[in-house]
Parts: C-alpha cells; sequence; structure tokens
C-alpha cells in the first residue's frame, strides 16, 4: 500500500511490481497520476488532514477489503503524518516502519531544525515566528536574502484563493521590508512559520543525501546525489541530480539519523555554504521522495530493501549496507525542469549547448516512462506547456 500516488508513489509501485510485488495505492487527490497509471490499482480517500476520523475507517475498511494485512509505505508527507497519529488504530491492519511517529513529527520544520541543534547539525540562521515583532527580530540579526516558510509545507495549501503564498513551500525575499510583506500574506490565517536565512551558493552546491534504515535501526543502503538545477532557482525542489562520491556528506548525515534511531526511509537535503564551506541542513524528508527515485538507478534500492525489512527478511542476518555501483548519468524531472529550464536560460546560467549536452547523455527520467503511457502522455502535454509559456514570458520581457 503506497500512501500517496503523486509520481513519486507510481514510481515506487512500478518498482516493487517489478520485484513481483503488487502494490495499490491511496490518495485523496483523483488528480494525481496513480489513478492513471498501468502499475496497480489506486484508491481514493478521505483527506487524513480535513477528515481524520473517516479517513482511519476507509483505511481499515480497505485493509479488510483487501484480505490481508498489507506493507504501508508513504510517499507524501500527508500520508508520513497520518500514519504516525493514527499508528496505534492501523497497527492491526497494516505492517508499517517502527520509525512511523518520528517520521511523523519529523514532517515539521520544528522539529528538524530542534534536532539539527541537538546533535550540532550545522543549519542557517532559523527563527519561529508567530508574530511581525518575531520576524522583525529575525530581520535584525540575519543576512539577505532570506526565506520564509510554512511549518509543513500543506500549511499554506489552506490560504485563500489568489493569496501569492497558497501553495507554495517557501518565499524568498531579498530585503527584510520584503520579507515582512511575504509575512503579512499568511499571518492571517497562519501566523506560525519559519523565517531562515539562505545559503549562499549556486544550486550545485546542494546534495540530497538518500538512505534506508532497518527496523533494528542498522544501516541498509546509502548513496549521494549533486542537484544541479532546481524550481524556484536556488531553493527550490531539484530537477536534475547526478549520482557523486561525498564521504563527509554521507558521515553527517549517518551520524544525525543514528543518533535519534531513525528507522525507514529518508532524505536530507544539504548545500554547501560558500561563505564557510560547510553542508548545511536545507531539510529532511522522512519519506520515499522524487529524489528518492534516483538510487534505484545507482542500485541502490531504497524502496525494497525497506519492503524486504518490513517483512522481517533481515531479522535474523545483518546485511552489509547497499552502496551505489553506477555513476556518470543525469536523473531528470522532466516536467518541473521544463519549469526550471526558461529561468537558467535567461539567467546565463545554463546555454543551450550544456542543456540539450545533458539530455543527449546517459538520462533516466523521473516522469517520463513509455510503458505508462497515459502518465507519460500527461507529462509531454504539462511539459509542453511549460516550455510554450516561458519562451512567451521571455519574449514579452525582451520586447
Amino acid at each position: 500500500m503506497i500512501g500517496g500516488v503523486y509520481q513519486t508513489g507510481v514510481n515506487l509501485m512500478r518498482d516493487l511490481l517489478a520485484k513481483g510485488v503488487r502494490a495499490v495505492g491511496v490518495d485523496c487527490n483523483r488528480g494525481n497520476e496513480g489513478f492513471r497509471s498501468i502499475y496497480g490499482k489506486s484508491y481514493e480517500c478521505p483527506d487524513p488532514d480535513a477528515n481524520p476520523e473517516q479517513w482511519v475507517a476507509f483505511m481499515q475498511g480497505l485493509s479488510r477489503q483487501l484480505g490481508a494485512k498489507p506493507v504501508f509505505i508513504a510517499s507524501s508527507d500527508m500520508f508520513v503524518s497520518a500514519l504516525g497519529r493514527y499508528a496505534a488504530d492501523l497497527r492491526d491492519y497494516y505492517i508499517f516502519s517502527a520509525g512511523a511517529q518520528i517520521q511523523a513529527a519529523l514532517t515539521t520544520k520544528e522539529l528538524q531544525y530542534a534536532l539539527a541543534d541537538q546533535h550540532d547539525f550545522p543549519r542557517p540562521l532559523t527563527r519561529y515566528v508567530q508574530s511581525r515583532d518575531d520576524l522583525e527580530q529575525f530581520n535584525a540579526r540575519a543576512l539577505f536574502p532570506a526565506l520564509i516558510k510554512p511549518l509543513s509545507h500543506r500549511e499554506w495549501g489552506s490560504l485563500p484563493e489568489g493569496n501569492p503564498l497558497r501553495g507554495r513551500k517557501v518565499m524568498a525575499a531579498s530585503t527584510p521590508e520584503e520579507l515582512l510583506r511575504h509575512y503579512a500574506l499568511c499571518e492571517p490565517y497562519r501566523p506560525k512559520a519559519v523565517a531562515q536565512e539562505m545559503i549562499e551558493g549556486p544550486d550545485s552546491a546542494k546534495s540530497c543525501y538518500l538512505a534506508v534504515y532497518s527496523s533494528d535501526g542498522s544501516l541498509l543502503g546509502s548513496c549521494v546525489v549533486q542537484e544541479l538545477r532546481a524550481h524556484p532557482m536556488f531553493y527550490g525542489g531539484a530537477s536534475v541530480v547526478r549520482p557523486m562520491v561525498d564521504e563527509e556528506i554521507q558521515l553527517q548525515c549517518d551520524r544525525f539519523l543514528r543518533a535519534m534511531n531513525y528507522r525507514g526511509i529518508c532524505e536530507i537535503e544539504l548545500k554547501r555554504d560558500a561563505r564557510d564551506g560547510q553542508a548545511k541542513l536545507i531539510e529532511v524528508n522522512p519519506r520515499y521522495s522524487g529524489t528518492g527515485d534516483c538510487p534505484k538507478y545507482m542500485g541502490v534500492e531504497t524502496g525494497w530493501l525497506h519492503y524486504r525489512d518490513l517483512i522481517g527478511e533481515f531479522i535474523d542476518e545483518n546485511p552489509e549496507p547497499v552502496r551505489p555501483t553506477r555513476f556518470g548519468f543525469h536523473h531528470i524531472a522532466l516536467k518541473l525542469d521544463c519549469m526550471a529550464i526558461p529561468s537558467y536560460l535567461s539567467t546565463g546560467t545554463v546555454t543551450w549547448r550544456e542543456l540539450f549536452a545533458m539530455y543527449r547523455g546517459d538520462v533516466e527520467f523521473f516522469d517520463l516512462d513509455f510503458r505508462d503511457w497515459r502518465v507519460a502522455a500527461c507529462s509531454l502535454l504539462t511539459c509542453a506547456k511549460y516550455l510554450a509559456g516561458g519562451a512567451w514570458r521571455h519574449l514579452r520581457r525582451q520586447s
């Protein structure tokens, strides 16, 4: 059972099916890719944030309907949070990570940064704000540019229609005054937020540690990837990554997760600060993530390792952690990259030659699988719209 059937969850269903494991999905957004995919049936469920009691009842009933006790793996923060909150109600119906509750807590920036401080994980200057006065105190100490974020990225999804922050995960500001203007947009509805300095450096200074830990806390497999492009530039989600070797980041992140006795799949996003050379925490994603699709192509199948651990295959053995065996390719989230490309071209960060060379080389796509033809067709149509829109905006600026 995959919680969340955006493309991330579809890819996990695909990978498990390739191993002979029947996978089904569950989501409250019928527009997500899983409802069109060939890789397994997806069930529409109540929204666990808005209707938690109905969601729990639905999930209990679905387990009975399937006639089994499925393994539950979340690919969306919504389902990470729900599983952690209602673990006691679902324990008899599903098999899931022993770390479900710490994973749920980690979906909030507040706990992520508290744990980073507790375990000496470097991070940029951060303040939790609940009022304009709190933000002004942050502004007095911070170096700009800076960011403002919701405690959980889903919180701004409920802002009124037309609010510029609605659905955003982060908003950047070049000056203290701009940051205050951004905060004024969410303060009447969601006054709790996170203000944070930006980490200096290009997008290529960002990296992700991707790993899976067993039920007893031992490392089952891990790897590191370098981010090359993101949307939006500098602080958005990675659209292009490539495998890399960075033992410092490997050790830093492994030590952090072991210190909290982490179990299950995890992604830690970092950026090496141009000012002091430190790799600093951006965020923790305590689940199977979009960038988490890349390790499969490196030989580190985090989803499969997690499934095997949950069904008890590693109880009587202590396997050596799986390390990457394939390098030298790019992993591209096509739709996101089509949104990113116009910005990189217009700023001269990438040339057309460099762009075409990357796409002509050894490439694996996050969201372009022609076997899953309905999903692939929608991806290509969306890409065409993004590129056309980006070209039109560029031409208007030029004129």
